[in-house]
């Protein structure tokens, strides 16, 4: 009488994966929805390079004032 044990437990475990892909594929629409709603950015402008200007970048570390006070003390 144990026939139909299996048939249950397989009918569970598809459930689950149903659950399961159905969670899933919420998730991709939820994030599909969120970066879609990100800041937009300027059409036809790299993210990474926005708002750098061509030419010589100033130092992060401030070397160059050091370097002009010691040249200026000679």
């Amino acid at each position: 009488m144990q026939k139909s044990r299996p048939t249950q437990l397989k009918r569970a475990r598809e459930r689950a994966r149903q659950e399961k892909a159905q969670a899933k594929a919420a998730r991709r629409l939820e994030a599909k929805a969120r970066k879609a709603s990100a800041a937009p950015h300027a059409a036809g402008e790299d993210p990474d390079i926005a708002g750098i200007v061509p030419g010589p970048q100033p130092s992060p570390w401030g070397d160059d004032e050091e370097s002009q006070g010691e040249s200026e003390e000679i």
